[in-house]
């Protein structure tokens, strides 16, 4: 994808490693200490590094409403460039910033169509662990957004094990995971994910992952939005390798590497073919309205 010509988002922040975020929040361990019961099962950590595409959103959604109040991120023009000019000084870094860029105005526009202003996330790159306003994570986690903080979190060598273990390489693979955790903002910022956590206050735990498929699949639906907006920087094979990443992080295939056996009521994310559909629908229709996931069959 040819982003070259992009300078990098201004909303990055490089908390190193170990690295923490800042913020209050509360939340705690909450990320590891609903691991088990979102997943199933005792997969290993590659398993939930993969699985833990967006999977703090469930757990956000399913849990205390402090998680979902929004929250400030950090606005300071002098010290978030500082911030930017670390974070971006590495090729993976690079991309990600430029990524952002594209996704900040992608979504400012669509959403000045709709005669709204749209609040950019802020993507924070770390090594090894941070302190989210979600809680506490490690890199196991995989990339995730929190609400709280209105922060998508990325620790880049994760990108490495898509591409080695799970055969989803290329620029694009890795820009579609980064639309996904955007696309849990534009969640978080319409109102989508509070009215999901509502409802699963109401419901079983199977009940509850039903919805949080919806949830993720909407991600997806809204990845495929942003990169059909930019469908002429989009090169030969690119639309292939994201695919192949929706594919490679499906509930079902996921599960059946781990273990040999699925599970479906205890899906958060998706099939593979789900996710694939989705984001598709996103890039053949380039409109987020293409994207209820919430209505009918999935």
């Amino acid at each position: 994808m040819r982003l070259d010509d992009l300078d990098p988002s201004n909303n990055v922040r490089d908390l190193g490693s170990g690295g923490g975020g800042g913020f209050g929040g509360g939340g705690g361990n909450i990320l590891f200490a609903l691991l088990p019961m979102l997943l199933g099962s005792r997969l290993g950590c590659g398993t939930i590094a993969l699985i833990g595409i967006g999977a703090a959103i469930f757990m956000t959604v399913g849990g205390g409403g402090a998680l979902l109040s929004g929250g400030g991120t950090t606005t300071g023009s002098g010290g978030q460039q500082v911030a930017q000019q670390k974070a971006c000084d590495t090729p993976e870094e690079l991309q990600a910033c430029r990524v952002m860029t594209s996704t900040e105005q992608t979504w400012t526009k669509l959403f000045a169509a709709d005669g709204q202003r749209y609040p950019a996330p802020v993507l924070n790159f770390y090594e090894g662990g941070v302190q989210s306003g979600c809680g506490q994570a490690t890199s196991a986690a995989g990339p995730f957004y929190c609400p709280a903080d209105r922060g998508i979190y990325l620790d880049t060598a994760f990108f490495r094990e898509l591409a080695t273990r799970f055969g989803a390489a290329g620029d694009f693979a890795q820009n579609y995971v980064i639309a996904h955790e955007v696309g849990h903002h534009i969640q978080n910022v319409t109102g989508t994910m509070e009215q999901v956590r509502a409802r699963q206050a109401r419901m079983t735990q199977v009940e509850g992952n039903e919805l949080s498929v919806r949830v993720e699949l909407q991600a997806d639906c809204y990845a495929g939005v942003w990169a059909a907006q930019n469908r002429d920087r989009l090169e030969a094979g690119d639309v292939e390798e994201g695919l192949r990443a929706a594919e490679a992080i499906g509930d079902d295939t996921l599960q059946k590497q781990a273990r040999g056996t699925i599970v479906p009521e205890s899906f958060t994310h998706g099939t593979s073919e789900q996710r694939m559909k989705w984001l598709k629908r996103g890039l053949e229709s380039g409109s987020p309205a293409a994207c209820d996931t919430f209505s009918g069959a999935v």
